[in-house]
């Protein structure tokens, strides 16, 4: 068993043993990020064989996950200690964060054992810093014209260290920065960035933080801060600045890189959460390399089966298929067929809302070559319909495959008709359709025949 301990302050030096010689630009190995976040992520931590490993509950709900071991050389052998340990807990092992050489390293131990996906909303920004000290060259001159118009318009700048006596003025520009964006983060999103930050303001010191602040006359217009991330990375944790002050946040962006010590050759600015905004302003620095983070699922053997089932019937890769299984996979949503133990049919129940109402998207309907010609694929349909039908949706569709027309006739005879043309909205952005979008051209059933298919079909997907 695994002697997991809660993160304390006390454990910044035993944790940072690991983390500060290792390199990994990760944000999420930032002590400060681990300490400042507990009561969200319930962060605990280990030493195991050598190697430091972190646990957490991802995004602060009931299931659990465990960073990328830390250490000297291989850490694929302490993996079934890991996986012993989230069994004990109900659960399956998932490592999370794994950089690219570690999810190789992860295949080549157990080949096919594990799915891996990578979240581009989750990936940090890392720039060179003298990159963000400098912003030299053509591309940054649109920075440098930013900064050169808030200069002119607000002679009286100046740039302060952020020290303790500046903390309420801060929290109080926090709070006015949250209000005006309360549409694009949920209120609990914002009280948990409200709770870190308080959390880091009164243990600034033994966190090894460093701030700024931007004043103009005697109102503080930006501020932000941070604390390293390993031996050269430097993490920007918080950056906040009062929108009424066009250019605040460029500005202090540079002088803040300017005062940091020279010893830090990167500044990991952390991930963009999917914003829009938030990814162009981000992309507008020119990072030097976006950190990977994959996510590594030990798959049950069901999983297994759908996996190779899918690869043989579709051909899609398996990056493609790996993410429709750690995200969208579901025992109570597939309906399976098999043939002596082996799986030779399988077809996928997905929610969605539609123009019609709540509908059931039936999605990889798949039989294995050896299986065909027996009616699994008939017996599945069945079943599906009555799923359906049973728990009242107004609307089933389905996209046959492009180029295979005998399927119109065979899904007609579950009362599937027309061709629509079909959009896929989900929250992630996993392409649903076909791959192309001119081929995405649903067949509808209707709970009520009489009521008239729609031109187009918009599907938001929901869990």
């Amino acid at each position: 068993m695994i002697d997991f301990k809660p993160v304390r302050l006390e454990d910044r030096a035993a944790i940072e043993r690991y983390t500060m010689p290792w390199g990994i630009c990760n944000n999420d190995l930032s002590f400060t990020n681990m300490y400042c976040w507990l009561s969200v992520y319930h962060t605990t931590w280990a030493e195991v064989e050598g190697f430091l490993v972190i646990r957490f509950h991802i995004e602060g709900g009931e299931r659990i996950g465990y960073m990328q071991p830390i250490g000297p050389g291989d850490f694929t052998p302490i993996l079934p200690l890991l996986e012993e340990d989230a069994r004990e807990r109900g659960q399956r092992l998932r490592l999370i964060g794994l950089t690219d050489e570690a999810r190789v390293q992860v295949r080549n131990m157990h080949a096919g054992m594990f799915a891996f996906e990578s979240n581009r909303a989750l990936e940090d920004y890392v720039y060179r810093a003298d990159d963000l000290r400098n912003l030299t060259g053509h591309r940054y001159q649109p920075k440098r014209n930013h900064i050169n118009r808030f200069m002119a318009e607000y002679p009286d700048f100046r740039y302060e260290e952020l020290t303790p006596e500046r903390f309420d003025e801060c929290l109080a520009l926090e709070r006015e920065w949250r209000k005006k964006r309360e549409e694009q983060h949920t209120s609990s999103e914002q009280d948990a960035e409200q709770r870190a930050m308080l959390r880091a303001f009164e243990h600034f010191e033994a966190l090894g933080l460093l701030g700024g602040c931007i004043y103009v006359g005697d109102r503080l217009v930006a501020f932000t801060y941070g604390s390293a991330l390993n031996d050269h990375t430097f993490d920007t944790h918080v950056e906040k600045a009062d929108t009424e002050f066009d250019g605040a946040f460029t500005i202090i962006n540079k002088l803040f890189a300017q005062h940091l010590p020279e010893r830090f050759t990167l500044i990991n600015r952390e991930e963009d959460m999917g914003l829009d905004g938030l990814r162009q302003s981000k992309l507008s620095y020119h990072p030097a390399f976006l950190q990977h983070k994959f996510t590594a699922l030990r798959l049950h053997p069901d999983e297994l089966a759908c996996k190779r089932l899918w690869m043989e019937v579709f051909g899609d890769d398996e990056a493609f298929v790996d993410t429709f299984i750690i995200r969208y996979y579901s025992r109570r949503r597939v309906i399976t067929a098999s043939v002596d133990g082996q799986l030779a049919a399988m077809l996928h129940l997905v929610p969605f809302d539609t123009e019609l109402g709540h509908a059931t998207y039936i999605y990889g309907v798949a039989t294995a070559e050896a299986f065909r010609h027996r009616g699994l694929a008939s017996g599945l349909m069945r079943e599906a319909m009555r799923r359906i039908e049973e728990r009242g949706d107004a609307a089933a569709f389905l996209i046959p495959t492009p180029g295979e027309e005998w399927l119109r006739g065979f899904y007609a005879g579950f009362g599937f008709e027309g061709e629509v043309p079909t959009r896929f909205i989900s929250e992630d952005g996993f392409d649903f359709g076909t791959g192309h979008t001119e081929d995405d051209r649903a067949m509808v059933w209707r709970r009520d025949a009489s009521t008239p298919l729609p031109e187009a079909l918009t599907a938001t997907h929901h869990r």
